[in-house]
């Protein structure tokens, strides 16, 4: 039996199954949960047999609510994450899900204010951001958490930069 999902992850998934399958964006739900009322940064995550398969997501909020940002966010997830190739309609069966909402970011003084299973990072270094967001597997040190958001903002390790903590609701 499978179990029950979050209505966020629900739309995720329906989003993605319809856009692979028919090229087309869904419209959200006529009645909307709480969380999908909210206006907020959202990360959609895919992994296939446990290893990343997309992950897109926005910081701030860029439509008028939740629904709306996961909807986006899963169709880039699935189809424009420049890492890896679109998702195709026979791997859908095994995509797992997860959505991050994004509380807002809140400037920090040092990396001994991180805590990677509780805080995501933002490194910020002029027009150059990069995000980790918090909780991910092998990923344990505030220090390396700050390293792989350097290096996906493009930001050596000897540039200076203005750290951001954020914490998220995760669901699956």
């Amino acid at each position: 039996m499978e179990k029950e999902h979050h209505p966020l992850v629900k739309l995720a998934r329906e989003t993605i199954e319809h856009y692979v399958r028919a090229r087309k964006a869904i419209s959200p739900p006529e009645e909307l949960t709480p969380e999908m009322k909210l206006r907020a940064g959202a990360f959609v995550s895919l992994h296939k047999r446990g290893a990343l398969r997309g992950c897109i997501g926005t910081i701030q909020p860029t439509s008028s609510n939740v629904a709306q940002e996961v909807i986006q966010n899963a169709i880039s997830a699935a189809t424009h994450d420049p890492r890896f190739p679109p998702v195709q309609a026979s791997e859908l069966e095994d995509l797992e899900i997860s959505v991050d909402v994004l509380y807002p970011p809140e400037p920090i003084e040092s990396i001994d204010e991180l805590d990677p299973k509780r805080y995501g990072v933002i490194v910020e270094s002029g027009r150059r951001r990069g995000l980790l967001l918090p909780d991910l597997e092998g990923v344990d040190t505030a220090e390396y958490q700050v390293k792989i958001a350097r290096r996906k903002a493009g930001v050596s390790p000897h540039e200076p930069v203005q750290l951001y903590r954020f914490e998220v609701k995760r669901y699956h």
